[in-house]
């Protein structure tokens, strides 16, 4: 198979399209369970290949291959799905690291006051709602995921998750409209 998918990779450079349409055919199942082993997320997995074979497809004519084929591919997977996890790790950090204290060391002590105050409202309000609710908005709103990712990760529909929000969203709104009043 080796020798084959070399022959594919230079029919690919030269703009084959079939052969182009070949090679995904053969490894995009078996990229996507790969990628699915490092990232646990099948839409993220197939995104991450997804991209894979658009880059493969626009950089042909610079992608120089001497060995395998295959091998090219999986560790482009293998890294892209590792860049993918410290990009979510980072993304991750930041929200939890902005809905800490954003006047810290600015000398504003009144706003560390409002903020801390106006934090307690948050959480008692979330205390206040059904637990799901509470972590719904968590999840989204402090750990940055997107609904279908709640959604998929509580077990629920994505219209729950946006009910949940709505709930969330209407009770903070009356909260924090009477805040300061």
């Amino acid at each position: 198979m080796a020798f084959k998918d070399i022959e594919l990779h230079i029919r690919v450079k030269n703009d084959d399209v079939d052969a182009f349409e070949k090679l995904f055919r053969t490894y995009y199942a078996e990229l996507v369970n790969y990628a699915y082993s490092f990232l646990k997320d099948m839409d993220a997995s197939e995104e991450i290949v997804q991209d894979f074979f658009y880059n493969y497809w626009k950089n042909r004519k610079n992608i120089l291959i001497k060995v395998s084929v295959k091998s090219y591919i999986k560790r482009s997977i293998r890294n892209n799905s590792l860049n993918y996890l410290d990009s979510v790790a980072v993304r991750r950090k930041y929200v939890a690291n902005s809905m800490g204290d954003p006047y810290r060391n600015t000398g504003y002590e009144d706003r560390d006051v409002e903020f801390t105050e106006l934090h307690e409202l948050i959480e008692e309000t979330l205390a206040e709602l059904p637990e799901r609710c509470g972590r719904v908005f968590k999840m989204s709103r402090f750990e940055g995921l997107k609904y279908e990712e709640i959604a998929k990760e509580l077990s629920i529909s994505v219209k729950t998750v946006e009910a949940d929000m709505g709930k969330t969203l209407k009770l903070l709104r009356t909260r924090l409209g009477s805040y300061g009043t």
